[in-house]
């Protein structure tokens, strides 16, 4: 059984952006309490209290977040993938999502998943949570993501649901990788801390967070979806 945490970055239709990205964290089921557990060691160490944001990465908490960077970079058990999407104003709904941003947004969801999803394996997946809404659109997104994988009875996904990030370590940690990735994208330098906590994870990669890499990456992968033109 594994648990997948998926987590979104400026994905609102009309937010000025020009990149929207997703992102799934995920490991083994098992593991959950303990590497949660882990994470909140270094919370109490460190004297941090509440949740683990991107927004919050500053330079009086570096040395924390930068702990948790290499806790998640040397833990096994743990993987990232993420799908950027550029150049978010050439996204022409009315053509190809049946006029939605909505529709867009899950076809991403699902361009982010089904690289990820095995029919031998059975998963967990919890997105954070968007709007009260969304039951109905994740029901659709399960079936769509068990038929890719010929799995007609659904028994390859337990469960998909939306949970609030406050209820998990390892949510937030994709939200903190995924920051990581539309910061260095996004060409900003403004905050030394997230800097840093950049720059630590190119060195131990050794590549930069700007590019595409191939889809036998499993640590840290990241995909570059470019809009169809209008």
């Amino acid at each position: 059984m594994i648990n997948i945490y998926c987590d979104e970055s400026c994905h609102l239709e009309n937010d000025r952006q020009k990149i929207m990205l997703f992102g799934a964290l995920w490991c083994p089921k098992d593991y959950v309490e303990c590497l949660s557990s882990k994470i909140e060691a270094l919370k109490i160490q460190y004297h941090t209290t509440g949740e683990m944001k991107w927004n919050k990465v500053s330079p009086a908490k570096q040395q924390f977040y930068l702990d948790v960077t290499n806790f998640f970079l040397k833990e096994d058990n743990i993987h990232f993938r993420s799908v950027v999407v550029l150049h978010k104003d050439m996204l022409n709904h009315q053509k190809f999502n049946r006029g939605s941003h909505d529709d867009f947004y899950y076809k991403m969801y699902f361009l982010l998943l089904e690289k990820i999803l095995s029919p031998k394996q059975q998963y967990n997946i919890y997105l954070d949570i968007k709007d009260s809404r969304s039951g109905t659109k994740l029901k659709v997104l399960k079936e769509i993501l068990c038929n890719d994988k010929h799995d007609f009875s659904n028994k390859m996904i337990r469960q998909l649901q939306s949970i609030r990030s406050e209820e998990s370590h390892l949510m937030q940690l994709c939200d903190l990788l995924l920051g990581a990735v539309s910061y260095r994208i996004r060409g900003l330098y403004g905050n030394k801390a997230k800097l840093a906590m950049i720059n630590y994870i190119e060195q131990y990669l050794g590549r930069e967070l700007l590019y595409q890499t191939s889809i036998e990456e499993e640590k840290f992968n990241i995909f570059l979806f470019t809009p169809q033109e209008k």
